[in-house]
């Protein structure tokens, strides 16, 4: 199963193929725009980072998020 991420128009960006346990965090393996590989490794630290970016309003989208159902355009 696969994690898509699209941009605003709707297109498809990225594919999160596989997320597994790293040396030095996370690594993520994908494909951008569906043709080129790819691998990133998130650290504890950018991790954390993360979490500056996020306020209430933000934190009670993602819960929402968990019970929403995704708009048929972007489902497989």
């Amino acid at each position: 199963m696969l994690m898509k991420l699209f941009t605003p128009e709707k297109t498809e960006l990225l594919n999160v193929t596989a997320i597994a346990p790293h040396r030095d965090g996370l690594i993520i393996h994908g494909r951008i725009m569906g043709a080129m590989p790819m691998k990133a490794v998130l650290t504890p630290q950018e991790l954390r980072r993360t979490f500056q970016l996020f306020g209430p309003k933000l934190y009670w989208t993602l819960l929402l998020m968990l019970f929403k159902r995704a708009p048929r355009t972007l489902q497989n």
